[in-house]
């Protein structure tokens, strides 16, 4: 059923070498753009971040028979600036509400809703993990993370990181400019900002699987060469800040 509402919403995902996963993935988040149409003007979104298997034909066979459903493309750089790349999108299509989640299965659209019926109290919402059901070792990094944030912004996050928000079109505008287009860790700044800026934020449970097909690009050794540059990148962001 297609909601009354007028607000048009994109669901942004990245997608990188997805192919076991991408159709359950527009199964289980076109429905969600489907209910909030937007008058038939919201889409899902999904970013292939040129991906070396088949990710991006099965997005552009599936988009032949869902209209609200727009498939593109890029060369690789990760999944910061694939996400970056989506909000970018989102904003020039003049999206009300942007959410941003992932495309491996690990979490529920069943959430989304509550999300969706309080968007016009918060501008932004994001997802808190309150169990992780990705291992411990990605449990510590998100710790770890939330620390470093409060060392170099003094800004208390229960979670920085979750692929699961809901922001207003002009909360990700205001503050794109303060990130570079490659940058790694973009939602993690989105929920510095509101934090330290005092925006009118919350933090919600949500639940997260075990990733739920195919293999993630993002192994330790990849973590801590992020980590790394995360550091330099937030010393140089919060001098300009």
């Amino acid at each position: 059923m297609i909601s009354e509402d007028n607000d048009v919403l994109f669901i942004v995902i990245p997608a990188y070498n997805e192919s076991e996963n991408i159709n359950n993935c527009i199964d289980d988040w076109y429905p969600v753009v489907e209910r909030h149409s937007g008058n038939g003007k919201s889409r899902l979104v999904i970013v292939n971040d040129g991906s070396k298997d088949n990710t991006y034909e099965v997005m552009k066979h599936r988009a032949e028979n869902l209209p609200l459903f727009t498939p593109l493309t890029k060369q690789n750089g990760g999944h910061g600036p694939a996400v970056l790349f989506g909000y970018r999108y989102a904003i020039t299509q003049n999206a009300d509400f942007i959410f941003q989640t992932d495309s491996d299965g690990q979490t529920n659209p069943d959430e989304f809703e509550e999300f969706w019926q309080s968007r016009n109290k918060y501008d932004a919402q994001f997802g808190n993990r309150t169990v992780r059901g990705d291992g411990k070792q990605r449990a510590i990094v998100e710790r770890t993370l939330c620390l470093i944030l409060k060392h170099y912004f003094n800004v208390n996050l229960p979670d920085s990181n979750a692929p699961f928000r809901l922001m207003k079109k002009e909360y990700i505008a205001e503050y794109l400019p303060l990130m570079p287009e490659t940058y790694n860790l973009p939602n993690v700044m989105l929920t510095t900002f509101g934090a330290y800026y005092h925006r009118n934020v919350r933090f919600v449970p949500i639940s997260f699987k075990p990733r739920q097909g195919g293999v993630n690009s993002i192994n330790v050794k990849k973590i801590v060469k992020i980590g790394w540059q995360a550091l330099k990148d937030f010393k140089k962001i919060r001098k300009e800040m």
